[in-house]
């Protein structure tokens, strides 16, 4: 009788330590982080493959701490309204430019005509400063500044037209248009047509536009250089592609998942920045391969384009200050975004 007493108490010990396990398993399953995520660009271009590689860095690194589950591109939610989307908390992170939602934080023009590397902004304040702004502005975090160092050019259908001072001429082109270089377009007097860049090569084709800016990379991806043969230089501007990340949602993660996020969106401003760089000069290779022809505007005319360029990005974000407030913010941001 005593060994059976004995057996029992046994049995009820190792249910209760099984038990007290089971919790405790279910209780570390319940303590991951779980985040919501989606991105601007179809999953075929650069930019969104640097982020997916970027979440499966953090996902790895963190297991057991924090999961990222990405909805999808902008099949999912249309590109322009994932800002207001990780604004409301509709999704937790966002990967996308900063121009799509610069109405509400004009301080993004700073990175748009930057002279700087996003490593230089984080180390001298800038990217501390922007992330403030975001959060007073769009109650979301700006994370990082990814894939950065690219810039844009503009690409015809047609050969270039010049005025008098030898900067390109665009009156009468039919120019794809973008929230990041409209100001500058206009300056430049083009006949503009805002468009989703999914929308682009059936616009090329059916020639509802006959010119479109985009980066030094990813034209070949978009199969756009079936239909632009010229390209312009100088280049302008910079992609403005960033992280942002719904501020409540933020703060309700744990301090390990947050110190993760950041940390590797950190790193990842680095290895982007350097593998896009090879990426600008392969692109140019077989761009001229296939039988672009890059133009080039003389030294003096060059100098003309991008200070109009420039000039337009801080005029816009100058003009929003005025009006929503923040000017405090302007000389700050010039002096650590583009050291003049």
């Amino acid at each position: 009788m005593r060994d059976l007493r004995k057996v029992a108490r046994k049995a009820l010990s190792l249910a209760a330590a099984a038990g007290l396990a089971t919790t405790v398993v279910s209780g570390a399953a319940l303590a991951v982080d779980r985040v919501s995520a989606v991105h601007a660009f179809p999953e075929f271009l650069v930019y969104t493959k640097t982020f997916l590689a970027m979440v499966d860095d953090i996902n790895a690194r963190g297991e057991g701490i924090v999961e990222i589950q990405v909805r999808g591109g902008p099949e999912a939610i249309g590109m322009f309204q994932q800002p207001q989307a990780v604004r409301d908390g509709v999704v937790d992170m966002v990967h996308t430019p900063g121009s799509f939602y610069g109405a509400s934080v004009p301080e993004i023009d700073a990175m748009v005509a930057a002279r700087v590397t996003p490593m230089e902004a984080r180390a001298n304040g800038g990217a501390a400063l922007m992330d403030q702004v975001h959060q007073s502005r769009f109650n979301v975090k700006h994370l990082g500044w990814i894939d950065g160092g690219v810039q844009f050019h503009i690409y015809s259908t047609q050969e270039f037209k010049f005025g008098d001072d030898g900067v390109i001429d665009l009156t009468g082109v039919k120019l794809r248009d973008n929230p990041i270089y409209h100001a500058f377009f206009e300056a430049l007097n083009a006949t503009t047509a805002s468009m989703k860049a999914t929308e682009v090569y059936s616009a090329l084709e059916k020639g509802v536009v006959d010119a479109a800016a985009w980066t030094s990379i990813g034209i070949l991806d978009l199969k756009w250089d079936k239909f632009l043969k010229y390209r312009i230089d100088p280049k302008f501007y910079n992609t403005d592609i960033g992280v942002i990340f719904n501020k409540d949602s933020w703060e309700s993660l744990s301090p390990e998942s947050q110190k993760l996020i950041q940390d590797v969106v950190a790193e990842w401003e680095q290895k982007s920045y350097d593998a896009r760089q090879q990426d600008i000069a392969k692109d140019a290779e077989e761009l001229q391969k296939r039988g672009m022809q890059f133009v080039s505007m003389t030294p003096e005319a060059s100098e003309i384009y991008v200070t109009k360029a420039n000039d337009a990005a801080w005029g816009r974000m100058k003009g929003r200050l005025e009006e929503m407030g923040g000017m405090e913010n302007y000389d700050k941001l010039r002096k650590l975004y583009y050291k003049e």
